[in-house]
């Protein structure tokens, strides 16, 4: 038969307090807002209390942390900005313009008389069989001269004159690299001075050469000189201009090479 437990023996307040768990400490009651401050500052120093740095609660005293995505994989090619492109496309081509320009020059050079070129490089053509063939399509005689062989001969044409008459031309190359043309013409000096010059001409006087007296002239913004003289023993008359770039020198060499020239027969004017 069991017996019953005896009765606790009651306890006082100081035992209990020893062996029951102490309460947190109660905070403080609200004392109510401060005379200096408002209810404005109240509310501001709860939220400042409330709030809490992204991330994560911070401890006391460390800065907030803020994390920052980290982009993965292969990043788009970056494109230039297009004054970066225009920049590089101008310089490309003020290259290829230097490039041509130097070759250019190469060619060609200065000189107190007018612009020279290297006569190796000009094209070349045949002026005396050019001439054979303009011959019989043109009214009146074609001197062929036959020029130093440091000439080159790069251009043959022919055609009407502004106010009657006929043409052929023959540009030559001579060996200073210097400019002059040969025209034969059956139009009046007048037509044939202005259709050769293309703008003002001024005439100067005379000067002899090849047994020839020849008018001479200033023509063209470059200030070229231009002579101009008739053949007397031509028939049908004729006469000739010379022009260009070239020496006086140059000027008396052509002038004596096309009066030594053999003469080919006149033909008829072209329908």
């Amino acid at each position: 038969m069991s017996s019953a437990p005896p009765p606790e023996e009651p306890r006082s307040e100081q035992d209990r307090a020893g062996t029951e768990p102490a309460a947190p400490d109660a905070a403080p009651a609200a004392s109510g807002p401060s005379p200096l401050q408002g209810d404005g500052d109240v509310a501001a120093g709860e939220g400042a209390e409330g709030a809490q740095p992204a991330g994560g609660n911070a401890a006391a005293g460390e800065p907030a942390r803020t994390r920052v995505p980290v982009a993965t994989g292969s990043q788009p090619p970056v494109t230039p900005h297009r004054s970066v492109l225009s920049v590089r496309d101008m310089l490309v081509a003020m290259g290829v313009i230097i490039v041509i320009a130097v070759l250019f020059t190469r060619s060609c050079s200065f000189s107190p008389g007018g612009p020279t070129v290297d006569p190796e490089s000009v094209p070349v053509v045949d002026a005396v069989a050019r001439l054979q063939d303009a011959a019989p399509v043109t009214p009146f005689a074609l001197h062929v001269p036959t020029v130093p062989e440091t000439w080159r001969a790069n251009s043959v044409d022919s055609g009407p004159v502004d106010g009657g008459g006929r043409s052929v031309r023959v540009g030559y190359i001579t060996g200073g690299g210097a400019y002059l043309r040969l025209v034969q013409s059956d139009a009046s000096e007048e037509n044939l001075v202005a259709s050769e010059a293309g703008g003002p001409q001024t005439a100067t006087g005379t000067v002899d050469a090849a047994g020839l007296t020849w008018v001479t002239y200033i023509v063209g913004p470059r200030k070229e000189a231009m002579w101009v003289a008739q053949l007397p023993s031509a028939d049908p008359p004729s006469r000739l201009l010379l022009t260009g770039s070239a020496t006086d020198a140059d000027f008396r060499t052509l002038a004596q090479a096309t009066v030594d020239g053999r003469q080919l027969p006149a033909g008829r004017t072209p329908s």
